[in-house]
């Protein structure tokens, strides 16, 4: 790639692509957007799909591509209004001159300028075409009607085209998209930092993931934890105008734009730097990897070989470092999490007293929605006595929305902002 932005992790875009030779750039541009970070989904129009297949936009965004208004797959056969809620941002490019026309003229007799009339998010145009049609006074009228709407047009470039004329129109290049594209989330996110500012001036660290405890040089002891939530929080936490440290365990996730991030292997490596980041002056700490309770006792110096049915190995407990952290004289806020298969909110209550803790998050992880590989979650929050604040139900949403509003829950303990029971 020709960039090198931060990734911008779980935000959506539907990429609609229209008829014109420029809809090959299309296909880089998926490749480019994914490599930013963003779940992308792809409209095609009957026009587009003479110049490229649906196969190739499938393959290379791992998700189905959308042709057709009426989809009896969809939820109630509404695509669109499936599509239109799901995007974040809605990206035409290559927009041809038709579908100007249509989005200008509030048609809706197909997949796309439907989509367009039903989405809340906001939509982005790269116009493509002939450098006549371009400069002709329709075009330019029915521009003009997109930008009075709202619509942000990102204008072409000029050079030779395919019919062999030479000036404006040619679709600009995937990379000068992206970056466009993610500049511009950048910007929103620090936009509602400088806004909404709950944890600005704060320093918060957040552990996220498994741990793995080695038992030989090939073998180890760890869990299901995917590391989904706790990078959520990071990028809560950032977007909320926090400075934000990410101790990871081993997980296959991005790093959230703006986040410090410290990797880690075992429990003992993660307690080590989750204590220096107390001397760094850490004001929150939030707890959401998923630690593993033992340790091999003795770790092997080769890898161990089968011998017998049986195979007996001794464990050690683990510190517990979110208990350790809160034993701390210059002790920050401290969040822990529960993530639990039965008795959910009496273990978590229980959590929260014993490890002397300000707040706790609990959810079930034997229910399937909401397990460890989920991209969704259910939580419910206590509050330490002294906050005289009520349980928080958060009903089922994406971790990305769970995480905000576990940053309000923190938000509101620190300034005791909920009315007392």
């Amino acid at each position: 790639m020709s960039f090198d932005l931060s990734v911008i992790p779980n935000k959506n875009i539907v990429l609609a692509v229209t008829g014109g030779i420029a809809a090959y750039k299309s296909a880089i541009l998926v490749r480019r957007l994914k490599d930013v970070g963003f779940n992308v989904r792809v409209v095609m129009t009957q026009g587009a799909q003479a110049f490229i297949t649906p196969l190739t936009f499938q393959a290379l965004s791992g998700n189905p591509v959308h042709t057709e208004l009426l989809n009896p797959e969809a939820e109630a056969g509404m695509g669109h209004i499936e599509l239109a809620r799901w995007a974040d941002l809605l990206l035409v490019a290559p927009a041809s001159c038709n579908t100007l026309a249509k989005f200008a003229a509030g048609l809706a007799d197909d997949l796309l300028s439907t989509l367009y009339l039903a989405t809340k998010s906001p939509v982005w145009v790269a116009p493509a075409m002939n450098q006549q049609m371009w400069a002709a006074k329709a075009t330019q009228r029915n521009l003009n009607t997109l930008v009075q709407d709202g619509v942000h047009v990102i204008m072409p470039d000029a050079g030779s085209q395919a019919c062999g004329d030479v000036g404006l129109g040619r679709m600009p290049e995937p990379e000068d998209l992206a970056r466009q594209v993610t500049e511009y989330f950048h910007k929103a996110q620090r936009a509602i930092a400088e806004k909404f500012g709950m944890l600005a001036g704060k320093h918060v660290v957040v552990t996220a993931g498994p741990t793995r405890e080695a038992m030989d040089p090939v073998r180890y002891i760890s869990n299901h934890s995917t590391g989904k939530m706790g990078f959520a929080l990071a990028a809560a936490c950032y977007a909320a105008g926090a400075k934000v440290t990410l101790i990871a365990g081993p997980v296959s996730l991005d790093t959230p734009n703006g986040v410090r991030r410290m990797n880690v292997s075992s429990a003992v490596q993660m307690l080590d730097i989750s204590m220096q980041m107390l001397d760094e002056g850490c004001d929150i700490f939030i707890a959401t990897a998923a630690v593993a309770d033992y340790r091999v006792a003795e770790v092997a110096e080769h890898k161990i070989k089968k011998a017998g049915d049986e195979l007996n190995v001794s464990l050690i407990k683990n510190p517990d470092i979110v208990a350790t952290i809160a034993q701390q004289q210059k002790r920050p806020f401290m969040v822990g999490f529960a993530a639990e298969t039965r008795n959910v909110e009496e273990y978590a209550a229980g959590k929260l007293v014993a490890k002397k803790l300000d707040m706790i998050a609990c959810n079930d992880v034997s229910r399937a929605d909401i397990g460890f590989a989920s991209d969704e979650n259910a939580m419910i929050v206590f509050f330490a006595e002294q906050y005289q604040m009520q349980k928080r139900d958060l009903e089922k949403a994406s971790k990305q929305e769970i995480a905000q509003q576990l940053v309000e829950a923190i938000h509101d303990a620190l300034h005791h902002e909920i009315e007392p029971v």
